[in-house]
């Protein structure tokens, strides 16, 4: 295997707080980073980097992990401009909108939901995300379900099935019923494409009770948990969710002192979605309440039609720091090692020796010029395994 260093740069992010400055971030200045196959090997300072085969010069600016977006869902089809322009225009979003997208994903061909997947990992690509996960739940049928899932997983390794999304329109007057599909058919079904399983905890989705249920089976067919907990009220989500050794708990933006202990003492983490906040106008997270408190916290883009219409994690950092609470360095830990935390992952969301080459080169000599600067395309190139794609 080819050996390739980058150097010159500026300021290297590694999330190891046994290099560089200490902090959690692990910031080494005038760094370099060496790459081998599809591994980091070595990072440190640039003056004492090894000989390689092949260099890269990174011109004085930053480089950090490639961002792990712990939370889409990328399979659908359709499009609700006109449920976000009203929205807009007063009219708060409820968790019934969904159904719109399963009418049109279950209308669409697999090339069709293929393409449209491709599309949006393209553009996270090119804004620095080198990891993703994403979901089903625009089917809810037992067929729709398994298609969305086997179309995701040529993409990721990340896949979740979310047949709980909300109870499928057939079952509207049986939701007891669709709960026992889920469990049953369509789990048996989906189970070989997913690492996950997921639930909407919510009103006007599933209780506490349906989604213990739900969770329960899933970890019985060896999918680990996730839950969409707390988001437009509250609720059992977070609870429930450290309960059953959740990997993450997602949106918690309603919380009780107790969920945030709960979150604060247990391997949960918590995954807030600031994209669903700004294209909702609801409450922000307070994400210095859980950081104050303990709680490992993961940030992410929720890229959904619906409620979260955006690809870009750095976006989300700027709206992390603005509207949160975070710090720049705080944003962007989470949303590159939280990101991985919320994955089980160790292999990512770092730059240290036995990672895979994962790099986001910014045009910027620093990380905090994600909130600075926002807005602006500071990707300037993306590693992912080792190999330049952006």
């Amino acid at each position: 295997m080819s050996s390739t260093v980058i150097s010159d740069i500026a300021t290297l992010v590694t999330n190891d707080p046994s290099l560089g400055d200490g902090s959690p971030l692990g910031l080494v200045r005038d760094a370099a980073v060496v790459i081998e196959g599809d591994r980091v090997v070595w990072t440190g300072e640039s003056s004492k980097a090894p000989a390689t085969d092949n260099r890269v010069d990174a011109g004085g600016r930053a480089v950090l992990p490639g961002f792990v977006d712990s939370h889409s869902h990328l399979v659908f089809a359709g499009d609700r401009t006109e449920e976000f322009n009203a929205r807009m225009s007063g009219r708060a979003y409820s968790a019934g909108g969904i159904r719109t997208t399963v009418a049109a994903t279950r209308a669409a061909g697999d090339a069709e939901l293929e393409a449209n997947l491709t599309r949006f990992l393209g553009e996270a690509l090119r804004q620095g995300t080198t990891t993703f996960e994403t979901k089903s739940g625009y089917g809810l049928t037992v067929e729709d379900e398994a298609r969305a899932l086997r179309l995701a997983a040529r993409h990721t390794d990340e896949v979740t099935y979310l047949g709980a999304h909300v109870v499928a329109p057939e079952y509207a007057e049986d939701p007891a019923g669709y709960v026992a599909l889920v469990t049953g058919e369509m789990l048996d079904a989906c189970a070989p494409y997913a690492r996950w399983i997921d639930v909407f905890c919510e009103k006007g989705a599933f209780d506490g009770d349906q989604a213990r249920a739900i969770l329960t089976a899933g970890k019985a067919k060896g999918l680990h948990p996730r839950v969409h907990a707390n988001q437009l009220s509250y609720g059992p989500g977070v609870r429930l969710a450290v309960e059953l050794d959740a990997a993450s708990a997602d949106h918690c933006t309603h919380l009780t002192d107790a969920d945030v202990d709960a979150l604060a003492n247990s391997r949960t983490v918590a995954t807030l979605l600031p994209g669903a906040e700004f294209s909702t106008r609801a409450a922000w997270p307070d994400a210095r309440r859980l950081l104050d408190a303990g709680a490992t916290v993961a940030l992410s883009t929720d890229c959904n039609p619906g409620s979260s219409f955006t690809s870009s994690v750095p976006f989300c950092v700027a709206l992390a720091v603005r509207d949160m609470g975070m710090t720049p360095d705080e944003a962007v830990w989470s949303a590159t090692a939280g990101g991985a935390a919320a994955l089980r992952r160790t292999d990512i969301g770092r730059l240290t020796p036995g990672a895979y080459a994962d790099l986001t080169l910014l045009d910027a000599p620093s990380h905090v010029h994600l909130a600075y600067r926002p807005g602006v395309p500071l990707v300037a190139g993306v590693w992912r395994r080792g190999v330049r794609e952006v």
